[in-house]
């Protein structure tokens, strides 16, 4: 090989040994980043399963839309007012499993694939267990990390 064919594979090779080393999100910025857009996030969840949405509303931007199970559920406001809040007065419990999150940002945006499993017990009638994704994105607003978009789908587990 020429001396310059050998330097560029060296240089290549370094880089690549440098790229799959380092964390992708070495930044302590984005660290805490990434914690506070999962904090929103548990925050969700855990109003959830409570049963008790109020609050949430914060935790999305007014222009927020909300996508469910192939519906466009709308703002949040509307789709806690029309879909969660009637929905949750018809259970006992909802409670999460094997919940997972990825955060990776966007330029300015975060970016969230959310996977789990949930139990809803109905205060009338069977219990239903499911599994689902969520896709969530966020944008940082002088009041902290805001949802402008989320889009959530399930279905049932496998036997």
């Amino acid at each position: 090989m020429k001396p310059s064919t050998t330097a560029f594979w060296s240089g290549l090779a370094l880089f690549a040994i440098a790229s799959i080393s380092t964390p992708a999100n070495a930044d302590p910025a984005s660290d805490r980043n990434a914690a506070e857009v999962r904090d929103v996030l548990a925050t969700y969840k855990a109003a959830i399963e409570r049963l008790d949405m109020r609050g949430t509303e914060r935790l999305f931007t007014p222009d927020s839309r909300i996508f469910e199970s192939g519906g466009d559920e709308g703002s949040y406001t509307h789709y806690l007012e029309h879909h969660l809040g009637p929905e949750f007065a018809e259970f006992k419990t909802f409670r999460f499993n094997d919940y997972k999150i990825e955060v990776r940002f966007e330029g300015p945006v975060a970016i969230t694939i959310e996977t789990y499993g949930y139990r809803i017990v109905p205060k009338a009638g069977a219990p239903a267990d499911r599994i689902g994704v969520q896709t969530s994105v966020l944008r940082q607003t002088e009041a902290g990390w805001k949802v402008i978009n989320m889009h959530s789908s399930s279905r049932k587990p496998p036997k």
